[in-house]
């Protein structure tokens, strides 16, 4: 099935000379277009490319060094300018923002209001501004939405606490204060519990004494909650990612999926088209039954991170797992709701960026090949900021946080100073003044990848199928199917440059040739190249078909 190289060097070169127009944004397409004659076909559904913002640290528009509203606005080109024609964008067609309510922290996972913007950021105003122009882009955006606990700083908590401590001997009434029943409280210590200064009572907060849990059970409170949806749902905003939604009820899964139901509910009801995506860190198996909720999505944990699998695949090297996986996903999701949209992503702000999962020479070709295994994945892909210029960040969570990598110099327009306790460290590649020079470089290998994902649908929809006899522990080929159009993509996660028979696959019918070839990805300054049924691929590379 596959052979060395040296066996088709003669012929690897005769065809290189074919090939030199085809760099890692090109590929053939049907008829012998260049990928960069093919049309995008992006399609306004909840299949998305979304790119994750932490706006504190991504461009400062007031010189202040912190990120902010306007900053987003400003770098819009950056992440879609709105037009087809241009080859300058990421061409991401959705936004998750972290946490942008007020907050006394730096990550803002502890809201003080959730009907404002923390003024660090800017204002309503400057919200409804990027969601306009968002909108006209295209790009839907989603807000973080933090259920599990607010912030011990909000006027709900203050209130209940204030109420308690006015009670003396005699028992609380929700009558005299609803808030009382927005948290969890007890006369009785427990673990997980802080002390209500001035009182004998205590209430729930696992996370943080200053993150007080709220009582999801609580009647007044869910009318709250539907009340917060409906009024950014109304302003304009897509949907929302949920943080934490296995702590909501702590260790009891059946609870936590039964909230999301009534809460996907609610938000289906005030905007049919509004996208959920939920984060529960826990084993696939354990975040599959979340699924049952009827929430579109749950972050894939399985493929994410230096332990990952798209990080052992190219650590072990063996891309079988890859292949299995990918294909065994509709059964594990597909079991609690068929309409389940994956939600794969590599990194996001709480784990090590991924310039530290590889070493040694092939450690930026590593790089790039596996930002490419999760933008083909199935689902909404979601790209964490900087990932694609290969942004280093590591241990304490400020690390994982730093400024947007624009340039080398600190001083730059726009530069953000990062959250105040972050260490010092140098990045490992260049900054985007550097890579948006250089064709080789991480960025436009993300770049590419990204395109060509919009320019093919299928591998955003596609039903999986891991074709096991043509692949092996360094060439995973996968078929996908979608609206009765298949597309094969052929991953090589070797190092060395190796040869592939693929006469025995047919797309939509045809056998594989020159003209099938969709779309290439190259790591390197070696090409792709195909003779009769013989596709010769260089280390770290990606062959579509259609």
């Amino acid at each position: 099935m596959r052979k060395n190289n040296r066996c088709h060097r003669t012929i690897a070169i005769l065809l290189a000379l074919c090939m030199l127009l085809l760099t890692a944004c090109g590929g053939k397409g049907k008829g012998g277009d260049t990928a960069d004659e093919i049309p995008l076909n992006v399609i306004d559904d909840n299949y998305r490319t979304y790119y994750e913002v932490f706006v504190y640290s991504f461009y400062d528009s007031d010189g202040d060094g912190i990120g902010d509203l306007q900053g987003l606005i400003s770098k819009l080109d950056y992440i879609n300018d709105g037009d087809d024609t241009t080859d300058t964008d990421l061409g991401c067609n959705g936004i998750w923002l972290m946490p942008i309510n007020p907050s006394p922290t730096y990550h803002k996972y502890d809201v003080v209001d959730y009907y404002d913007i923390d003024p660090v950021y800017g204002t309503l105003d400057d919200f409804k501004e990027l969601l306009a122009v968002c909108d006209e882009r295209g790009i839907k955006v989603i807000m973080d939405l933090v259920l599990n606990h607010s912030s011990s700083q909000n006027p709900w908590f203050l209130q209940a606490c204030d109420y308690l401590k006015s009670l003396g001997d005699e028992e609380p009434d929700a009558k005299e204060c609803p808030y009382f029943e927005y948290y969890n409280f007890s006369k009785e210590p427990q673990s997980g519990y802080s002390p209500v200064a001035g009182t004998d009572w205590y209430y729930e907060a696992q996370f943080w004494s200053e993150m007080p849990d709220l009582n999801l059970g609580c009647e007044a409170l869910r009318n709250e909650i539907e009340d917060i949806t409906k009024y950014w749902l109304d302003m304009g905003v897509g949907g929302f990612r949920l943080d934490a939604v296995k702590e909501y009820y702590s260790g009891d899964t059946q609870k936590n999926v039964d909230f999301l139901r009534w809460y996907t509910d609610v938000v289906k009801s005030q905007k049919e088209d509004a996208y959920l995506v939920g984060e529960a860190w826990l084993n696939i198996n354990e975040y599959a039954k979340y699924y049952e909720s009827g929430m579109d999505s749950l972050f894939n944990f399985a493929f994410a991170g230096a332990e990952g699998v798209i990080a052992k695949a190219l650590n072990s090297p063996s891309s079988e797992k890859y292949g299995t996986v990918n294909q065994s996903l509709q059964s594990t999701f597909g079991q609690y709701n068929e309409e389940y949209i994956d939600a794969p992503f590599y990194t996001n702000h709480d784990m090590a960026r991924s310039a530290g999962y590889y070493v040694g020479e092939n450690s930026e070709n590593k790089t790039k090949l596996a930002g490419a295994m999760n933008i083909f994945m199935s689902g909404s892909a979601f790209i964490y900021y900087g990932e694609e210029l290969g942004m280093k960040g590591s241990g304490k969570d400020e690390n994982k946080r730093a400024p947007m990598y624009w340039s080398k110099n600190a001083d730059s327009e726009g530069m953000c100073d990062g959250p105040a306790d972050m260490d010092d460290f140098e990045m490992k590649y260049d900054s985007l003044e550097e890579q948006e020079k250089d064709d080789s470089s991480i960025y436009q290998f993300y770049k590419n990848a990204v395109k060509i994902r919009n320019q093919n649908p299928e591998i955003a929809r596609g039903s999986v199928k891991y074709l096991m006899d043509i692949s092996d522990k360094n060439f995973c080929v996968l078929k996908k199917t979608w609206n009765d159009s298949e597309i094969i993509l052929i991953f090589h996660t070797g190092a060395e440059t190796e040869t592939i028979d693929v006469s025995s696959l047919t797309v939509n019918g045809e056998t594989l040739s020159e003209k099938s070839i969709r779309g290439l990805l190259e790591s390197g300054e070696e090409h792709v190249a195909m003779n009769d049924t013989q596709v010769t691929m260089p280390g770290y590379s990606v062959v579509v078909f259609k």
